[in-house]
């Protein structure tokens, strides 16, 4: 704690030269955590948007019924996208809360129904978030292993599902490796079995839908499939949000009243949220608001064009570069770099894209890429950069793969 204040300009100086080992989001040389519309006009919105509601609290509506209107309306739009009902929903701040509140929802409704012990069954490549949700709400998670297709194997997961199986869970895509899990038939499983069907949409809900407009083919995963019961879908990624903006959805306004929690038994007086966090900042929920009618359906179908000539050419370009291959066939711009050649030692060809600039994540079995618009500027570059990698790669100096860290 310093003994004296500095002057505003003073300190902002020494943050600004703090940020200059950070990566270099914006000239797209990073491949994940920020997802870069590379739309000037928008970026300067949002800052705008955040910075008028900067001191705002969305934990009581009463004092702030602004915020509260407008997370109505972005539930709204993503239900719209996701073929689900307006009113069935929150925002949370981001897809490990939204995650957090269905395994909690699943617990609930599982005890309702006399599982005390309940267990909820995922694959072996879905997030991270559900084992912390399950460690955290003191429930089973089981993590099937995929099938041969990198997809959630149904049949795997059936054998895991006992009379305490609380919710199957898919994803829409798996972060790994971009491809959707088949969710007709799990959550054909999970109403055979009167159990709930979460699929994670945190990175596809608000993609997806842009890309089956532009033509693609994408299999079913939403609420028009019969079955699934709840869905997560960040704003904050493909929706081009600033970062704490995500959405929690569920078929039944029923369930969405078992992730609330309200306690008056203090003398403060009635305490209640929707979701995990009590002060809810208000920056996340108008910036979310704000990209969706700035961009419009019009402006998404947009930059999903941009996304989609970015995936089609990192892809091929990786595919014509010898001794390495995209893994699987993914539908999704979330992809994994892999070597097919045992002289090509994949953590060496990241060692030279690091040297070079490139801010690639280092997966259990390759390196991974999450293409956003702006990256269809960089694709030559990077490619060239790849080949160049691939050529010269020697021994890895050995980083660990990691998605995120603890210090």
């Amino acid at each position: 704690m310093p003994a004296a204040g500095r002057p505003a300009d003073d300190v902002v100086t020494v943050l600004t030269d703090a940020r200059h080992g950070d990566a270099d989001w914006r000239h797209g040389r990073t491949f994940s955590l920020i997802y870069h519309s590379g739309d000037p006009e928008l970026e300067a919105l949002l800052e705008r948007v955040a910075a008028l509601f900067a001191h705002d609290n969305a934990l009581n509506p009463a004092a702030f019924p602004s915020l509260r209107r407008l997370e109505k309306d972005v539930v709204s739009a993503t239900a719209e996208l996701l073929g689900g009902r307006p009113e069935a929903g929150c925002m949370t701040s981001g897809g490990t809360e939204s995650i957090l509140m269905a395994v909690k929802v699943a617990r609930q409704d599982a005890r309702r129904r006399g599982v005390q012990h309940p267990n909820v069954v995922v694959p072996a490549t879905a997030h991270p978030a559900f084992a912390k949700a399950a460690h955290t709400l003191g429930i089973e998670e089981r993590r099937v292993p995929v099938g041969q297709d990198l997809r959630a194997d149904v049949a795997a997961m059936e054998g895991s599902v006992d009379d305490a199986t609380a919710m199957l869970v898919g994803s829409a895509p798996c972060y790994p490796y971009g491809v959707v899990d088949d969710i007709g038939s799990l959550a054909a499983l999970a109403r055979a079995r009167g159990i709930l069907c979460h699929v994670d949409a945190c990175l596809g809900g608000w993609l997806i839908p842009f890309m089956v407009d532009m033509g693609r083919s994408v299999p079913p995963f939403d609420f028009t499939v019969d079955g699934v019961t709840s869905m997560s879908a960040d704003v904050h990624k493909f929706g081009y949000s600033t970062k704490g903006a995500s959405t929690v959805l569920y078929r039944d306004r029923d369930l969405l009243g078992l992730q609330h929690f309200v306690f008056d038994r203090w003398p403060g007086g009635q305490y209640g949220t929707p979701a995990a966090a009590g002060a809810r900042p208000g920056a996340p929920i108008a910036t979310a608001w704000a990209a969706i009618h700035h961009l419009g359906r019009a402006g998404y179908q947009r930059l999903a064009r941009r996304v989609l000539d970015a995936f089609d050419a990192f892809t091929a370009g990786v595919d014509a570069i010898d001794g390495l291959a995209v893994t699987g066939e993914p539908d999704f711009p979330s992809l994994q770099i892999s070597s097919n050649d045992p002289a090509i030692e994949i953590g060496g060809v990241a060692d030279i894209m690091d040297d070079r600039g490139w801010h690639l994540d280092r997966q259990q079995g390759g390196l991974h890429l999450m293409l956003s618009p702006y990256h269809a500027t960089v694709a030559e570059q990077f490619l060239a950069d790849l080949r160049l990698a691939a050529q010269n790669a020697s021994a890895s100096r050995a980083r660990p793969a990691t998605y995120g860290g603890v210090e």
